[in-house]
C-alpha cells in the first residue's frame, strides 16, 4: 500500500485531501504545518507528499529542499491557492514532480499521484540497484597494498585527475575504474567502458570516435563513438597498451583539445569526458621499444594506481573467499556455505596466476560441487 502524507495548515484541506485518498486504499498521515511536514517526512518512508507552499514556520519549497537534500524518494506535488507561472517554475526547478491549484479537480489530482507514486518506487528501485552494484564492485582486503589503493581511490575519485590503472590480469583493475567513477562528481553520468584489446585495430578509431554514413566499406549510418557516448561521464579504456598507435595519437588529441572528429568527418565536436585507462602492460617498456607514445603515457598517468596480485595479498583470501560465499548464496537464493579452517589453509597457499577472478571461479565451483562444509579434500579435488 502506497503511503502518502497531506502537509497544509488548512484542516478542511487535510481532511477532504484524507477522506479522497483514503477512499482510493491509500495510507495517509498529516502535517498542520512545514516543520512538522518536514520532521515526519524526514523520519518515515513515503511515496508522496501533497504539500502547500504558503504555510506557518516553514514554506513548502523550504520543505521539499531539505527532503531533497536528505536524499527522501517522496515525490512531492505542490499545492497552492496561488496558482501561478512563477510558483510552478520554481517547485518545479526544486524538484517538484508536478504543481496543482486549490481547488483540486478530482480527477487530476488522483491521475497525478498515481503517477507520482510510480515515479517514487522507480526512484527506489533504481537507488536499490545502485546499491547492489555498488556493493559488487566493493573492493575487499585488508592487506597493506589493497588498503594504499582504497586509499588513492578516496583521494582521486571526487577530483578530475586522469588515472593510469596497473596490475595482471584478473587482479581487479575494472573494479578499481568502476569505485572512482563511483565516488566521483559524475556518478550520475555514464561510464562508458571500452576493451582496446578486443577491438580489431582497424575499427578502434571508428569504436572510439564513431564514423559518418559511408565513411568506409559497411558504414551504411551514421555511428555515434564512446568518447560521445561518455560525454559528461567517464570513459573507462581498458588495456589501452594494445591500442595502435594511430588511434593513441587521436587519443591524445581528443585529451588535449577536448575535442573529436568522427571518422570520415571534417566537424569537430565537443567532448567533456574523464579518462580512466588500465594496462597489465609494463607501458614505459612498450614505449622503449616504440610500441606505446610517450606523450600519451603522461596524459593518462596523472595519478597510478597499482592493483597486487592475489598472490601478493594472501591474506586477503579469507575475506574475499567469504564474500564470494555470501554473493552466490544470495545469487542462489541458498544459505551460504562454510569452508573449513584447512580448506582455507591450501585455499591460501595456491599460485592464483588468474588472481581474484580466478578465486571467484573457484569458490563458485566448491558452491556447486560440495556440500554444507567445503573441506580440505574438496579443494584439493576441485582446485
Amino acid at each position: 500500500m502506497a503511503k502518502l502524507i497531506i502537509v497544509d495548515d488548512e484542516i478542511s484541506i487535510r481532511a477532504a485531501l484524507r477522506d479522497i485518498l483514503e477512499y482510493e486504499g491509500y495510507e495517509v498521515n498529516e502535517a498542520k504545518d512545514g516543520e512538522e511536514g518536514l520532521n515526519m517526512i524526514l523520519n518515515n518512508d513515503y511515496d508522496v507528499a501533497l504539500c502547500d507552499i504558503k504555510m506557518p514556520k516553514m514554506d513548502g519549497l523550504e520543505v521539499l529542499l531539505k527532503a531533497s537534500e536528505a536524499d527522501k524518494s517522496t515525490q512531492f506535488i505542490m499545492i497552492s491557492a496561488f496558482g501561478n507561472v512563477e510558483n510552478a517554475v520554481e517547485a518545479t526547478k526544486r524538484g517538484a514532480f508536478d504543481f496543482i491549484t486549490k481547488p483540486p479537480d478530482l480527477n487530476r489530482l488522483l491521475v497525478t499521484v498515481r503517477n507520482a507514486i510510480d515515479r517514487s518506487i522507480l526512484v527506489q528501485e533504481t537507488k536499490t540497484l545502485k546499491r547492489r552494484i555498488y556493493k559488487f564492485n566493493e573492493i575487499v582486503g585488508e592487506s597493506e597494498s589493497i588498503q594504499r589503493v582504497k586509499s588513492t581511490i578516496d583521494r582521486v575519485a571526487p577530483t578530475e585527475a586522469r588515472v593510469l590503472i596497473t596490475g595482471a590480469n584478473g587482479s581487479g583493475k575494472e573494479m578499481v575504474a568502476k569505485q572512482i567513477h563511483e565516488r566521483g562528481t559524475r556518478a550520475n553520468r555514464p561510464l562508458v567502458e571500452v576493451n582496446c584489446a578486443a577491438i580489431p585495430s582497424e575499427l578502434i578509431e571508428s569504436e572510439l570516435f564513431g564514423h559518418e554514413r559511408g565513411a568506409f566499406t559497411g558504414a551504411s549510418a551514421r555511428r555515434i563513438g564512446k568518447f560521445e557516448q561518455a560525454d559528461g561521464g567517464t570513459l573507462f579504456l581498458d588495456e589501452i597498451g594494445d591500442m595502435s598507435l594511430s588511434a593513441q595519437a587521436k587519443v591524445l588529441r581528443a585529451l588535449q583539445e577536448n575535442k573529436i572528429t568522427r571518422v570520415g568527418g571534417d566537424k569537430e565536436i565537443k567532448i567533456n569526458v574523464r579518462v580512466i585507462a588500465a594496462t597489465n602492460k609494463d607501458l614505459r617498456k612498450e614505449i622503449q621499444e616504440g610500441m606505446f607514445r610517450e606523450d600519451l603515457y603522461h596524459r593518462l598517468s596523472v595519478i597510478r594506481i597499482h592493483v597486487p596480485a592475489l598472490a601478493e595479498r594472501r591474506e586477503d583470501i579469507p575475506l574475499l573467499a567469504d564474500k564470494f560465499l555470501q554473493d552466490i548464496a544470495e545469487d542462489y537464493s541458498a544459505p551460504p556455505k562454510e569452508i573449513l579452517p584447512d580448506a582455507m589453509q591450501l585455499l591460501q597457499s595456491l599460485p592464483w596466476t588468474g588472481n581474484v577472478r580466478e578465486l571467484r571461479n573457484m569458490i563458485e565451483r566448491l558452491v556447486i560441487m560440495c556440500g554444507d562444509k567445503i573441506t580440505h579434500q574438496d579443494v584439493d579435488l576441485y582446485a
